[in-house]
């Protein structure tokens, strides 16, 4: 069976800078779990697995501009500190907080703190970024009527309700 559209795909992943050290991977946990062709995953990462079989392992490298955008320089803003969610006991430099915006919650990075005010960076953490997946498909299956009507996988690395 391969990769294709309505189908639920289980894999292990590790995620690098490319020509970086490693950031991310599930190896050894529970393998990842998404319905392929449904917007699960960045479209060119779910685009370059396209036709993988189970037991394929594959090096999927994303220009920046593929997979979380180039950074954007006026993404910097200013915001009072009680326009953050939760409670900090310490803001500290590159540390990732929640804050409300007029388009909803999103995780930001602390660039400068003071008392009143906080300066942020609203880009993705891996704006710029040129990044390098190993992806090893483990299994693949068709998707349950439910997973299609959801637009997700259900179970072991999958969505649960």
């Amino acid at each position: 069976m391969h990769v294709e559209k309505d189908r639920v795909v289980s894999f292990h992943y590790s995620l690098r800078e490319v020509g970086g050290d490693p950031i991310e991977d599930n190896k050894g946990a529970v393998p990842m779990a998404y319905l392929h062709g449904h917007g699960n995953l960045l479209p060119a990462l779910e685009a370059e697995m396209e036709g993988m079989a189970e037991g394929e392992t594959r090096v999927i490298s994303l220009p920046p501009e593929k997979a979380y955008g180039l950074r954007n320089e006026d993404a910097i803003q200013k915001v009072p500190v009680k326009h953050l969610i939760g409670t900090y006991k310490r803001l500290m430099p590159k540390m990732i907080v929640r804050v409300n915006t007029n388009k909803g919650e999103r995780n930001a990075s602390v660039i400068k703190a003071g008392k009143f005010m906080v300066e942020l960076d609203m880009n993705h953490p891996f704006a710029g970024v040129a990044l390098e997946f190993t992806v090893e498909v483990l299994n693949i299956r068709e998707a349950q009527a439910e997973e299609i009507a959801h637009g997700h996988a259900h179970g072991d690395g999958g969505h649960h309700h």
